[in-house]
Parts: structure tokens; sequence; C-alpha cells
């Protein structure tokens, strides 16, 4: 999102401070566009004009996450933790490091997932189009990627040999996403979800369409 004000004073440092005041930011933080240079009266009666600057200021949805994720994290109270994060066009992945954090993660991270939920809120705010935020404590998620992967291949291997379809309990969108994209690359089983809201989970079965 980008924010712009305009100022207008007699010298050109004022006017830039006159814009940085309306937009409500310091100088280091916007670029400026001289739209008028200051002229002076001539003989103190005539002509003179005021110099007019326009004063430009990006948000950058990535530090705003990234702010408000260091302040949920420590009204959580969590201390010593260092925020790293990677910015792309569509979004940005936090990692947390470090502290206490991992007492953020909760079970199976559903405290990380609504903490995730938050800051993402926060970054689309002030973004002109849908930001993508990811946030990760310790390495968690690729440790719970590669369980639910694990677990996929166990569940396949089951049904394929019991011949009888497998009802899992409920699960996160994210955790039922690596179940289903697991089991498209296992020939002869097949996965769906049922169920609303939180009891929205997955079924594995044999796929009636491989021979």
């Amino acid at each position: 999102m980008v924010k712009e004000a305009i100022g207008i004073a007699e010298t050109l440092i004022l006017a830039q401070q006159k814009a940085c005041e309306t937009l409500g930011v310091a100088e280091q933080d916007v670029s400026f566009e001289v739209l008028q240079m200051p002229a002076r009266k001539v003989f103190g009666f005539f002509g003179g004009k005021l110099a007019k600057v326009k004063a430009v200021f990006k948000i950058s949805p990535a530090k705003v996450a990234v702010n408000y994720l260091r302040d949920v994290l420590a009204a959580y109270g969590i201390k010593d933790f260092s925020l790293d994060y990677k910015e792309s066009e569509k979004g940005v992945a936090i990692h947390v490091v470090g502290g206490n954090a991992k007492i953020a993660i909760g079970h199976r991270g559903d405290t990380l997932d609504a903490i995730q939920y938050l800051v993402g809120l926060v970054a689309n705010a002030v973004s002109d189009s849908y930001y993508q935020v990811v946030v990760n404590i310790s390495d968690y998620r690729e440790r719970r990627e590669k369980t639910l992967v694990t677990l996929a291949e166990h569940l396949a291997a089951k049904v394929l040999r019991l011949k009888t379809p497998i009802e899992l309990e409920p699960m996160t969108p994210y955790e039922r996403k690596v179940i289903h994209m697991t089991i498209e690359k296992i020939d002869g089983v097949k996965s769906w979800s049922e169920g609303e809201d939180l009891q929205r989970h997955l079924i594995v079965a044999l796929d009636s369409n491989v021979e």
C-alpha cells in the first residue's frame, strides 16, 4: 500500500517535514519528489514561491506482519526469540527461533495456526492484493509435514492390505492438504474430505478406477 502527502513551506526541508507529519512517519522511511522550488520575493514584494514536495510512503506488509508477530509473541510471554523472514512477490515466510517459542505451537500446531491467521489479517489490511503469510516456529511445519507424509503412506498401505476405507480424525486444512497430496501419488487409493468446520476429516479408501 502506498500513501502520499504534499508538504508546502518556505524551504524544502520544512516542506518535507510537513509532508512527513501528515503521513505520521519518519523522513528516512519516505521518498520525496520536489514539485516546486522555493523562490524569494523580488524587492520583498513581487513574485516568490513556497517550496512544494510530495512524500511517498510505501507500507511493507512483510514488516507489518513481522512487527505484529513480535508483539503477539511478547504478549504470549515468549522471551529471547528472534524473527527471520523471507519476502516474495506473493507474501512472506516468518521463522521464529530461540527462547521458549515452542510453547506457541500448541497441540498439533493449533496455536501456531491461530497466530498465523491473525498475522495474515494484519498484513492483508495494508496490502493491495492477497498477501500470504506463513509463520513457522523452530521448523515445526517441516517436521509436521514429514509426519503427515509418513502417516498417509502408512494409511494407504493399510487400505490396500485390508481393502476397506479408513476414516481419520478431524484435521486442519493444512494437514488435510498434505495427506491428500501424498495419497494422490500412490496408486490404488484415493482420499476425500467429509464433515463441516472443526469436524472436517479425511477418508482414505481404495480407488475403484484403478484395476
